[in-house]
């Protein structure tokens, strides 16, 4: 006989349970009590496991449940002993047939229940639920080895996501904001390394990520090889190697938005190869509150602090015919504006854009109204060919703008 036809032959295609039944009552590991309490308990289990997916009362359903029955036993017994026939029996001896087969169904279930992504938006963390009952179904059904790849894959994800959920929790967010947010869990995992590296304590929002984008990018501006990120310190070691094969990918990113000249939020949140690859907390008062005194440096550098009208529609007049911003003109400083204006002409629109980029949001609309009504009624004179002294012009200035002497 070859050796192919003895390796085929020393094949044993029976279920690990029969396997194990067999070399128990061999070896006087399981008498014959056992023997009939397994054969009395079988029963009742098939009937529980026919009425738990679907009916008892059809033969089919039953037959079913016999081979979902064995083959939890089996997967229980082969998994647990990992393989070990002697160490297999042993259990089948000292516990109850319809308890392996509960264990059988329970490592089933447990799989069921684990991550399959790491996006935290598509994973729901409550354990196994009745709606997973046809997926339970077919995997009652399933071969060991198929069992422990899917239990590998999922664990991969879990220990990802698992991490992402320390390494938030270590930074001020607990796992509920990161379900609601509906990001991966290496994003999270990406910025809480940031974060930790540059000595932060909490997840930073956008406005703080952008601060340390641009921080990043001046100190290593030129050198970015030196650019280092270390796992945290007291990282948990079942998280290491989850955790330190992200930080590899980050490394990888750096140098990439470290030379860019992209702005942030474009860069981030735009543009396809980062897009979704970072985490930020979605924190709108803070960017209003941010964009609201970034916005309202220009317009106090502008103003100089003044508010009233006049001070105010001097400013707008000057930018919409081209000149240096000011809120006080001189009288020879308004003459020369006129003859700007009659030269050039008004753009109007440069001061109405000022107005809604740099304005304070509570005086917005109001001051779009001041400029825009003030315009309409003070262009025919400010550009009149016939007022050629610019007397009426220069009258109109000192009535509704800021003129000294």
């Amino acid at each position: 006989m070859s050796a192919q036809q003895q390796a085929v032959s020393l094949f044993d295609a029976r279920p690990f349970f029969e396997k194990a039944l067999a070399f128990g009552m061999q070896h006087g590991l399981i008498d014959q009590a056992k023997l009939d309490a397994i054969c009395t308990d079988a029963p009742k289990g098939m009937v529980q496991i026919a009425r738990y997916f679907g009916t008892e009362f059809l033969r089919p359903e039953l037959e079913q449940a016999k081979d979902r029955m064995v083959n939890l036993v089996s997967l229980y017994l082969e998994h647990s002993s990992g393989g070990d026939l002697h160490r297999a029996a042993e259990a089948l001896r000292d516990h109850s047939f319809l308890s392996r087969s509960k264990g059988g169904s329970d490592m089933l279930k447990a799989l069921i229940a684990m991550p399959q992504t790491t996006h935290f938006g598509m994973n729901e963390r409550s354990g196994f639920r009745d709606e997973h009952i046809p997926l339970l179904a077919k995997w009652t059904l399933r071969s060991l080895p198929d069992y422990q790849a899917e239990l590998a894959s999922r664990s991969r994800v879990a220990a990802v996501v698992d991490a992402a959920v320390w390494m938030a929790q270590q930074l001020g967010v607990e796992e509920d904001a990161l379900e609601e947010a509906g990001k991966d869990a290496e994003a999270v995992i990406r910025t809480g390394l940031l974060a930790m590296a540059l000595k932060r304590t909490e997840m930073p929002d956008w406005v703080l990520f952008e601060k340390m984008v641009l921080a990043l990018r001046k100190k290593f501006a030129g050198q970015t090889e030196k650019f280092k990120i270390p796992l945290p310190k007291d990282l948990p070691d079942e998280y290491t190697e989850a955790v330190d094969a992200v930080r590899q990918s980050l490394l990888q990113d750096a140098p990439k938005w470290l030379e860019s000249t992209v702005p942030a939020r474009k860069l981030f949140d735009q543009m396809p190869a980062f897009m979704g690859r970072y985490f930020w907390q979605e924190d709108m008062l803070a960017e209003v509150d941010h964009f609201e005194r970034t916005s309202n440096k220009a317009w106090d550098k502008a103003t100089g602090g003044n508010d009233d009208e006049s001070s105010l529609l001097t400013l707008f007049l000057c930018m919409a015919a081209g000149s240096t911003p000011k809120t006080l003109l001189t009288e020879k400083a308004a003459g020369t504006l006129v003859r700007k204006i009659r030269k050039s002409g008004l753009q109007p629109a440069l001061a109405s854009a000022f107005i809604a980029e740099h304005a304070p949001a509570q005086h917005l609309d109001d001051y779009t109204s001041l400029w825009d009504n003030f315009i309409e009624d003070a262009r025919p004179t400010l550009e009149s060919d016939h007022d050629y002294t610019f007397n009426d012009a220069v009258a109109l200035l000192r009535r509704e703008c800021n003129i000294g002497a």
